[in-house]
């Protein structure tokens, strides 16, 4: 009798997956979507702004250091991942897409910088260096059965630990501290993509039954900042010791 239940048990379960799966890939869809639509914008924005003395000119003052428009440019995207995140509930849809949308705008304008220290067939390559690292762990995080929970409370240790790390070296002034850290940040971020995507993929599963209400939106463009922050921090720790400085 319990052999039979539990065999009544797995078939239930599997039966469950089975209808959850449709909803999951449209979850999971309509997040990369959110991001590949925010890594376009943050490109094109990051290009034009490279491309133009005048508008690079606004983010700068005439000794180097940042204006006033480049300190809110450089400062601004954290205060919209906060509201973003913490104005969850209270958010509507339309209004944290718009949000999400401006925060794109804003760290392409603050990625510009990246252009006047690195060569721009550098920033390039190492861009499609940086995807292709991405998606081999976002089918990683996607496909595998093995929980990366504790996996990813290790990731997010050790991101704890870049952070301090790079407080400290911004004192030092350490080259070789500067190499370490660029290489942890990138198994960092490397590790934080596969567990941030199967993350994902349950939320998904649990609330993504019905993938057309406000909280599923939501929290699609929310998944999307996520691996959009993943990707960025990959790249940017790549490009530490991969890009060619002018």
């Amino acid at each position: 009798m319990d052999q039979q239940n539990r065999g009544f048990n797995i078939i239930e379960q599997e039966y469950q997956k089975s209808q959850a799966m449709p909803a999951v890939k449209t979850f999971m869809a309509n997040v990369f979507t959110w991001m590949t639509v925010a890594m376009v914008i943050t490109a094109v924005t990051a290009y034009l702004f490279a491309s133009s003395a005048e508008l690079i000119a606004s983010l700068r003052t005439p000794t180097g250091g940042l204006s006033g428009l480049g300190w809110i440019v450089t400062l601004a995207p954290l205060g919209f991942v906060l509201l973003m995140s913490m104005g969850f509930q209270r958010l509507s849809p339309a209004i944290m897409s718009l949000l999400f949308i401006a925060f794109s705008v804003l760290m392409g304008m603050s990625l510009s910088f990246i252009f006047m220290v690195y060569t721009r067939s550098s920033i390039f390559q190492t861009f499609l260096i940086a995807g292709g690292m991405f998606g081999l762990m976002a089918v990683l995080g996607y496909t595998t059965k093995t929980d990366l929970t504790k996996f990813g409370s290790i990731m997010m240790m050790g991101f704890i630990g870049i952070f301090i790390a790079m407080i400290v070296n911004m004192f030092l002034g350490s080259s070789v501290l500067d190499y370490i850290i660029s290489v942890v940040g990138v198994l960092v971020f490397t590790g934080l993509t596969a567990y941030d995507v199967q993350k994902l993929k349950k939320i998904g599963a649990g609330a993504g039954m019905n993938t057309g209400d406000s909280n599923a939106r939501k929290l699609s463009i929310l998944g999307a900042l996520t691996l959009y922050l993943d990707f960025i921090n990959l790249f940017l720790f790549l490009l530490r010791f991969m890009g060619d400085r002018r």
